[in-house]
C-alpha cells in the first residue's frame, strides 16, 4: 500500500502563488499533513488533479554575439535568500502562448533583447519540474540567439536585476564564485566545454 491523499485545503489567496494543505495517509496507515507550494489557482487546478504537466513558466537559453561565444544571464536579487544569484531569463506562460512566444516576451521585458527562438524536436521542449519537494511547478526550456541592445525598460518595479552576456571566462568565474541556480548551472557548465561549433547541436538530434 502506498501513499494515499485524502483531501486538500487551500489556505492562500494570491495572484501567482498560492499555499495547499495535503492531508494525507502514508504507506504504513499514519495520517500526516503536507504542504505544497503551486502556480495553480485553485484545487482543481493542481497538477494532482488535472495529471496534466502543463508549463507554468519557460526558461530561455539564449546565446549572444556573432561568433555564438557570449551566453545571457540575469544576475537578480531574491528575497529567498537575501542576496543575488545568477539565473537564465524565465517568466510564465500567459494564457494561449506558445513556449517561443513566451521566451520571446519574457527575454524582451527582462533583459530588452530581441529572441530568435530554434524550433527543435518535442522532447527539448517537454516541461520539467522545478522543485517537486515543495511545488508542482514546471517549466520548458526554449532555445534561441539573442541580438539587440540590453535595456532595464521592460522591468517591473520589484525587479532588481542586471543582464549579464557572459563569456566562457566569466562563466567559469561565475560557476567558482557566485550563487547560481540550478537549471542555470547545468546550461552555464555545458556552454562551457560544447566543441561544437554550434551551441545547440544537442537539440538539433533527434
Amino acid at each position: 500500500m502506498g501513499n494515499r491523499i485524502l483531501s486538500v485545503e487551500k489556505t492562500t489567496d494570491n495572484r501567482f502563488l498560492n499555499m495547499y494543505n495535503l492531508h494525507y495517509e502514508n504507506r504504513v496507515g499514519h495520517k500526516r499533513l503536507y504542504h505544497l507550494a503551486s502556480r495553480g489557482k485553485d484545487i482543481k487546478d493542481l497538477k494532482l488533479n488535472t495529471r496534466k504537466n502543463t508549463p507554468d513558466g519557460v526558461i530561455i537559453y539564449s546565446i549572444y554575439g556573432e561568433k555564438h561565444d557570449h551566453m545571457v544571464l540575469v544576475r537578480q536579487y531574491r528575497l529567498a535568500i537575501d542576496d543575488y544569484i545568477y539565473e537564465l531569463p524565465a517568466g510564465l506562460v500567459d494564457a494561449g502562448e506558445t513556449y517561443a512566444e513566451a521566451g520571446t516576451r519574457e527575454l524582451k521585458e527582462e533583459t530588452g533583447l530581441d529572441f530568435e527562438p530554434l524550433q527543435v524536436d518535442e522532447m527539448y521542449h517537454k516541461p520539467f519540474y522545478t522543485t517537486i519537494g515543495m511545488t508542482d511547478e514546471s517549466c520548458a526550456t526554449v532555445y534561441g540567439y539573442a541580438t539587440g541592445t540590453v535595456s532595464r525598460e521592460g522591468l517591473e518595479e520589484n525587479e532588481q536585476l542586471e543582464v549579464v552576456l557572459a563569456d566562457r571566462t566569466e562563466i567559469r568565474r561565475i560557476l567558482k564564485e557566485e550563487n547560481v541556480s540550478m537549471n542555470c548551472g547545468y546550461l552555464m557548465m555545458h556552454f562551457l566545454h560544447h566543441t561544437e561549433e554550434d551551441p545547440f547541436y544537442f537539440v538539433r538530434q533527434k
